[in-house]
């Protein structure tokens, strides 16, 4: 049972906005420390992956956006020990200084170039003839090496806990065995994810972020008076979608290493419980698939991807804690993977911004059309498209879809952000 209990301690994390400018002005504060002092110049060096998704998401406490400015104010006020939530101290006053810094031409981002991983971050600060430099890489916390005038002075070990092979050793079979199993008490520390991601829901049904997907979907159904269990399940995720992408100074609960991610995980089954007016326990007991299978299918197609995060591995781990909620069992959230597989695996990233609670709205509502397909016993039938009839063998043809089939998607996807840039 342990390693499960593990496994979602390691992977589910608060964050302070998108975990991707969040990795940046980590590295950044980092390296900033190392060197003891406000460097002349920052230079970065990010994958191409980092650059999509940073370019166009709000940073929390500011009416900004973008890669720059996460790494003026990392360097200017980011604190390392906070992790994801580098920029919780952030001011007024820092803010002025990080926009200054940058029309001084202080902060260079570039591509590396020749660079294999998708989740890396380079950060290198500069004055006179001393430097230092932080690197990131493969998970948003994973601080690498850092050096000292290109001496070493930190090399990490590569995090490789509970797994096998590269892999966590989890099927849908012992995610469903263990929630059924597990000592209720052990569960207890979900209730700090339904506490901080519900708040940022609430926050956001309230009040209007970026696009308000989710206020205005839920403001709609209020005023017709027709209260609808999709409806409410929508609206409730993609609000606090809306509020995360748009600059909300509230933490959110990540999961493997993406907010949005955690939101989708999480908040549907919360949503769920609440409609339903669940006991605590048999809510934990979701959750906890929810989470486990996100992580699972996360495995396959790699933390950041072509694909949507959301919709194709948090949407499938939500429709899986919705399966449990409403009374269904293995064979019913078998039959739900495959039908989410066949459904959205198709939906891309073009990066964070506001428009990712539209794509949260509609893996949604389309995980809650298979839930109810599924519970009826209706599944895509075998050698359906890329569905197998081993469930585990079509999550890992997911994984190969995202990270063989969709490289040359993912370039292109970035060359278009870019040249949108300069109009």
């Amino acid at each position: 049972m342990t390693p499960m209990i593990d496994i979602m301690k390691q992977e589910i994390i608060c964050a302070l906005g998108c975990t991707e400018p969040s990795a940046v002005a980590l590295a950044v504060a980092k390296a900033k420390e190392t060197l003891g002092e406000m460097p002349e110049r920052l230079e970065l060096k990010v994958s191409g992956n980092i650059l999509k998704n940073a370019m166009n998401v709000g940073i929390p406490g500011t009416e900004l956006k973008g890669i720059e400015i996460a790494a003026a104010l990392g360097c200017i006020v980011g604190k390392s020990e906070y992790e994801l939530e580098v920029l919780k101290d952030c001011s007024e006053s820092d803010i002025r200084e990080a926009q200054d810094y940058i029309n001084k031409g202080c902060v260079c981002i570039s591509l590396k170039e020749g660079c294999q991983e998708k989740l890396y971050i380079e950060a290198k600060c500069i004055k006179g003839d001393k430097s230092s430099e932080a690197v990131i890489q493969k998970f948003h916390t994973n601080i690498s090496s850092v050096c000292r005038n290109d001496e070493v002075i930190y090399l990490s070990k590569q995090r490789e806990e509970n797994r096998e092979d590269g892999k966590y050793p989890l099927t849908l079979q012992d995610i469903w065995q263990f929630a059924n199993e597990v000592e209720s008490g052990e569960l207890l520390f979900l209730k700090e994810v339904v506490e901080v991601n519900s708040r940022i829901a609430e926050e956001g049904l309230k009040t209007q972020y970026g696009m308000g997907v989710g206020k205005h979907l839920y403001d709609r159904m209020m005023k017709n008076g027709n209260m609808d269990f999709q409806t409410f399940v929508v609206s409730y995720v993609s609000a606090a979608a809306d509020a995360r992408m748009s600059g909300c100074t509230l933490p959110v609960m990540a999961t493997t290493g993406s907010g949005n991610q955690g939101l989708t995980a999480s908040l549907p089954v919360i949503a769920t419980a609440r409609w339903m007016q669940s006991e605590d326990e048999k809510l934990y007991r979701a959750l906890a698939i929810s989470e486990l299978v996100t992580i699972h299918v996360k495995e396959y197609i790699g933390k950041l991807s072509a694909l949507c995060g959301c919709a194709i591995a948090a949407s499938i781990g939500s429709a899986c804690g919705m399966v449990y909620l409403l009374g269904g069992n293995l064979k019913n959230m078998e039959y739900v993977v495959k039908n989410m597989v066949a459904d959205i695996s198709g939906l891309i990233c073009d990066g964070a911004k506001a428009g990712c609670a539209l794509k949260i709205a509609t893996s949604v509502a389309g995980a809650i059309q298979c839930v109810y397909l599924a519970l009826d016993e209706v599944q895509v039938p075998n050698h359906d498209g890329i569905v197998f009839g081993d469930v585990e063998e079509t999550i890992r043809n997911l994984g190969s879809l995202s990270n063989k089939g969709m490289l040359t998607t993912d370039h292109v996807i970035l060359n278009m952000m870019l040249e949108g840039q300069k109009q």
